[in-house]
This record gives C-alpha cells, sequence and structure tokens, in this order.
C-alpha cells in the first residue's frame, strides 16, 4: 500500500466470528466525503442497505442543529472493499490490539448501519462546518467485494427493537410538552398509580388503565401543540388541571383508585379504558376551553354523569366500537366519540 495515499485511522481491533474488525474515530467532515451509498435504481437484491428516506434527514438534522452541545449518535457500521493494514503500537499483550489502521484511498466504503446519520451530518455540517472536527466512532468489517454487506446488514438488523412511544416521552428530556405530561403523571394520584410508562398498548390483564403516550398524545389535542413547541406557564397549569378535573370525573375510574372494579374490568366492560376515548376528551377539553374559559372545569365535571358502559351501544356503537364489539381507534372514530360525548354534556344540567 502507498501509505502517501491512504486513510490512516488510530483504531481499536477486535475479533467477531475469527474475523478482524475495527472501531475508529472518524471526524465528522470525513463522513460524507468516504461513505457511499447504493444508487436506489439498482434492485434491491443487488443492494446492500436499504434506499435512503429523505423524509427523515431533515428531522435528524435538525436534531444536531439544535442541540449542538449535547447531541448523542451512536456508531456507524461500514464495510471496506480494498487494502486495509493494522499496524499495532506494539506487540505486547495490552496494547497489540490498539493502533494504527491504514486504508487504501481507493478503497470502496459502504454502510451497513447509519446512513441516515450520515446523510444528517452532510447537511449538519453545511450549516454549522465547525461541528466537522467533532468525531462519531465507525465500526469497520473488511469486505472484499462487499458480498458479505447484505449479510451484515441483516444481521444488525435481525434482533433490532424500536422503543416504544412512551418510552420515548419518558426518556426525552428535550420536548417541553413530554416534560409537563412526566410533571402530570408524577404529581396526579391517579395517574401515577394506572399510567404504564413503557408500553403503548396494554394487555387485558395489565394493571394499569393508561399508557404514557395517551396522555401526551391527549395533551397534544387540548393544546394544539406538537413535539418541541415551547408551553406557557398558563397551558401547563391548563393541562394540570384538566388532568385533575378527569381524573375525580369518570366516576369508573373512582372505582378502579379506590379498588372497587380492576383495570381489567374496566377495559372489558367500558370505554373509558381505552385511548380512544381518552384522546376524545382531549378534543372535548380543548373545544370547552375555548367555548367556556371561566366555566369549562363544571363543564367537564359533569362527566360524571354519562354512562361509559360498553352494553350502551345507541352512544357508543358505530363511534368507539364497531358491530363486533371491537374498540377503534382513528382520527374519526376519536372524532365521532368526540362529537358524542359533546351532545351528551348539552343535555346534561
Amino acid at each position: 500500500m502507498d501509505l502517501s495515499f491512504s486513510y490512516n485511522f488510530p483504531a481499536l481491533r477486535g475479533i467477531q466470528a475469527a474475523k478482524e474488525y475495527y472501531v475508529v474515530m472518524c471526524p465528522l467532515r470525513l463522513i460524507p466525503k468516504i461513505f457511499l451509498f447504493d444508487e436506489e435504481e439498482i434492485p434491491p437484491e443487488f443492494r446492500a442497505q436499504r434506499i435512503l428516506n429523505r423524509a427523515r434527514i431533515p428531522e435528524l438534522t435538525n436534531y444536531i442543529i439544535e442541540n449542538i452541545t449535547d447531541y448523542v449518535f451512536s456508531s456507524i457500521t461500514a464495510s471496506i472493499d480494498g487494502e486495509i493494514t493494522f499496524q499495532p503500537l506494539n506487540t505486547s499483550a495490552n496494547t497489540q490490539d490498539i493502533g494504527l489502521l491504514r486504508i487504501s484511498m481507493d478503497s470502496r466504503f459502504l454502510i451497513n448501519d447509519g446512513q441516515h446519520r450520515r446523510a444528517a451530518i452532510e447537511e449538519a455540517l453545511k450549516l454549522s462546518p465547525e461541528l466537522g472536527d467533532e468525531t462519531i466512532s465507525v465500526v469497520f468489517f473488511h469486505d472484499s467485494g462487499l458480498h458479505r454487506s447484505q449479510q451484515i446488514f441483516s444481521d444488525l438488523n435481525l434482533h433490532a427493537i424500536n422503543t416504544t412511544s412512551s418510552i420515548g416521552i419518558l426518556y426525552d428530556q428535550r420536548d417541553p410538552l413530554a416534560l409537563a405530561t412526566k410533571i402530570i403523571v408524577n404529581k396526579n394520584a391517579f395517574l401515577n398509580r394506572y399510567t404504564d410508562k413503557e408500553r403503548v398498548s396494554l394487555s387485558k390483564n395489565s394493571p394499569k388503565i393508561l399508557a404514557l403516550n395517551f396522555i401526551y398524545n391527549t395533551n397534544k389535542r387540548l393544546i394544539s401543540k406538537s413535539k418541541g413547541n415551547v408551553l406557557s406557564e398558563e397551558e401547563q397549569l391548563f393541562l394540570t388541571e384538566f388532568w385533575d378535573i378527569i381524573s375525580q370525573a369518570i366516576h369508573e375510574w373512582e372505582l378502579v383508585y379506590n379498588k372497587e372494579l380492576s383495570p381489567k374490568d374496566l377495559r372489558i366492560n367500558y370505554i373509558c379504558g381505552h385511548s380512544v376515548f381518552i384522546e376524545a376528551i382531549g378534543e372535548i377539553g380543548k373545544k370547552y376551553r375555548d367555548q367556556f374559559p371561566t366555566s369549562w372545569q363544571d363543564e367537564l365535571k359533569k362527566l360524571k354523569k354519562i354512562d361509559w358502559s360498553r352494553t350502551n351501544k345507541e352512544d357508543w356503537l358505530g363511534r368507539t366500537f364497531n358491530e363486533n364489539g371491537r374498540i377503534q381507534k382513528t382520527n374519526l372514530n376519536i372524532k365521532l366519540t368526540s362529537e358524542r360525548i359533546d351532545q351528551l354534556l348539552q343535555q346534561i344540567d
């Protein structure tokens, strides 16, 4: 190898499946220059990665730019088709896997995992060139002819499990609405006891009633805010008061809290144990806050007088559940359910 025409990286050497691989710290400015994507026109069976979803790039780019002092990216995994050499610092047992990785400049690099990170980094560098000296860890596999790359991609994604939206909300320390939602759940006695903070759907035997993402999505409806939007103090107070009132206005929730009704029986027999109901109530809360700015609290307290049972087909069949009794949650179901709740509230003195 001509050392004057090579990429040189301080590296750690490891062994997997009796094959060497290398971990390097790569300056961000080099990422767009050395890593290539497969052309989209190539049939999938001849590609080594999925087609780039360009709709994801702006969100990832904004994540970097808006959190330039504390963004975090996991490693990129890539294959090298070309001449490489690893030169250990010395031959002692403790340091023989620490050294310099030399990669011929005419090598081909192919990303097995991290192509969207790569594209976002490229866009972020255009907006903030000073990021170029920062680094990202890259795991390199040597793959002559890139024949193993498809298998590497498959193996890396075989056991990948996406986190639930509830977990995402729970761990999000930047989104004001996520932060407000967690504060509300922690302070509200009913929500604190009966909110599942990990799952997005609850099994029939779950001891919980709500999932954290139910509450978050309802909050979005209540104040017409999206992820990342700043909340005013008045909006945060409104959300807190709304959940305090709702927790006491749904009679069946009180029964569960007092151990007179189980969460399982609530889900089986009432619509108020399902997310379509929760988000429909969010639509009601938003509407009444606008229509009755000084008395929306009293209007919502009337919810205690509504029959939420699934035997009440006159009100909920075709709105909250179908002919087979299956609860349905679409935007149309949420709309129809909220409209019926509104009609029933207007009939209550």
